[in-house]
């Protein structure tokens, strides 16, 4: 792999990194209101199931046409992101695609038919199936979409903490060798729940908005009263999960990925019982100098509820960015941390090893010095792709970015607890339809595009947050890309972007224009 970076334009790396982001942004925009309204449908229709009210009938409809403007949208983002995989990220997919590919073959073959085909007579089988049938296809669609995401989750939690594979020198390639430690990582198991939580709360948080639109407008007020019962409990719970789901995910962060957790509370010096900066003033515009380890004036902070996020247990040592990069403190499993300088040069012993390994083994694969090679490359392996690290600074995210996201994803989270709270009290104890509370519809309007913000800001955290890594400590970024051209990739970024721009367009204005027509009367 050393040889093709030689010849791949540093242009290319910046661009392909950009489309790759442009995609994912684009994509997100409509995987968690898949989910989201998915499960608030299979509510409503089991209410209808159960009463036999068509007032109900009616609202199950109106939301599942929403439902389905969103759905065939983002399908389209989706497969464009994974081909993305073989036209940029060519070095990256041969490298691991033995095991990466495995998750997304098993979304695109089971999950993605199953949710195709249930979807299908959810839409088009109101009066070809039985009840029972349509209800059981509803929730089989949010299952399959849901089931869906677990798959890419996976493949995603794998780049961030890689197990349950092996390098093979002689194929050059990571080989899985246990399926279910990379579908059932710790890493996997709670990104997945704090993913698919969080998109309930978008969900419901799209229901809550439109609902708190005819309000404000007179209209559909049964149904925007009956629609809020449903939104405001499941965003409520969801919220309350999503706190729970991302107390565990920063727990696993902290164990795997001390870095990110670093970066996200711009932490350059750890220390025992650390405090969780609850503000700070970060220039968002220039990476700090970690060096200088400057205590930043104004700041805010928790005293101690850092150690405990971070280990579970109140008085332990949270490491800094200068900690990580100097080494020598003790992690939470009773190991010692390796210097940077170290970490470096066991990835380019690996490295040398395997270009050794590689070469003789080209020419006599019975030579006696090849078992030797092949432990040294393996000794080595799991530092394998700092030995293309040239300095600290290229370790160390772009602090205000990680910083400022995860502030506003918490931000965000707390006050939907807040509003859902509110909304569920007036939905279910007053009369939510009243005049009077025009503020609460106004602040109920802003509820969706809040919530877009935060689950955005999450993956911004998420991705962000591991850089320079492609994959966890063992490829960097600019290893894995294609060996093309940086016109070609320039040239697809903008086509993608007036594309998916264009898309974008279309789905708001049908769906503007869905809303503005309402529930059909049964």
């Amino acid at each position: 792999m050393t040889h093709l970076l030689l010849s791949i334009d540093p242009q290319a790396i910046d661009w392909a990194r950009a489309q790759f982001a442009l995609t994912a942004i684009y994509h997100w925009l409509f995987v968690p209101v898949t989910l989201g309204l998915a499960v608030i449908i299979g509510i409503m229709e089991t209410i209808y199931y159960k009463t036999g009210s068509q007032h109900w009938l009616s609202v199950t409809k109106f939301w599942q046409k929403i439902f389905g403007i969103n759905f065939a949208i983002g399908v389209a983002t989706g497969i464009i992101l994974e081909f993305e995989f073989g036209t940029n990220w060519s070095n990256y997919s041969w490298f691991v695609g033995d095991i990466f590919g495995a998750p997304l073959a098993i979304e695109g073959i089971v999950a993605f038919f199953m949710e195709s085909t249930f979807v299908a007579i959810m839409f088009f089988g109101w009066k070809k199936v039985s009840r029972g049938m349509h209800l059981a296809s509803t929730w089989l669609t949010g299952l399959g979409a849901t089931f869906s995401a677990w798959w890419i989750l996976v493949a995603n939690s794998w780049m961030q903490y890689p197990v349950g594979c092996e390098f093979n020198p002689d194929t050059m390639r990571n080989e899985m060798v246990s399926f279910f430690d990379v579908a059932l990582s710790p890493f996997a198991i709670d990104k997945f729940c704090h993913t698919v939580t969080s998109s309930w709360i978008v969900g419901a948080g799209l229901v809550t908005t439109i609902c708190c639109y005819y309000l404000i407008k007179g209209t559909h007020k049964e149904m925007s009263k009956s629609s809020l019962k449903v939104s405001s409990i499941v965003g409520l719970v969801a919220a309350l999960l999503a706190f729970h789901t991302g107390d565990e995910s920063a727990y696993t962060v902290s164990q795997v990925q001390p870095m990110k957790l670093a970066a996200m509370e711009a932490l350059y010096d750890g220390q025992e019982n650390q405090g969780l900066t609850v503000i700070a003033p970060i220039n968002p515009f220039v990476q700090p100098d970690y060096a200088a380890s400057e205590e930043q004036p104004l700041k805010v902070e928790i005293p101690g509820m850092l150690s405990l996020l971070a280990n579970h247990k109140l008085g332990t040592f949270v490491p800094g960015v200068n900690d990580i990069i100097k080494g020598g403190y003790k992690k939470m499993d009773g190991t010692i941390e390796l210097p940077l300088a170290e970490k470096i040069q066991r990835g380019q012993t690996a490295i040398t090893a395997l270009k050794q390994y590689r070469t003789l083994a080209a020419k006599d694969k019975d030579d006696a010095r090849l078992p030797a090679l092949k432990k040294q490359v393996k000794d080595n392996m799991p530092y394998f792709g700092y030995g293309y690290i040239k300095s600290a600074d290229q370790i160390v995210p772009f602090i205000p970015v990680c910083f400022y996201a995860f502030r506003v994803m918490v931000g965000i989270g707390t006050l939907a607890i807040i509003v859902f709270l509110v909304i569920l009290f007036f939905t279910w104890r007053k009369d939510i339809t009243c005049g009077c509370l025009k503020y609460l519809h106004i602040v109920g309007l802003a509820l969706f595009p809040l919530a877009m913000i935060a689950s955005e800001a999450g993956w911004v955290v998420a991705e962000m947050g591991r850089q320079p890594w492609a994959i966890q400590d063992m490829l960097p970024t600019w290893v894995g890309v294609s060996n093309v051209g940086s016109t070609s990739v320039i040239t697809t970024f903008f086509i993608f972007l007036v594309l998916f721009t264009t898309l974008l367009c279309v789905e708001i204005n049908i769906m503007l224009k869905a809303i503005k027509k309402g529930p059909e009367a049964e």
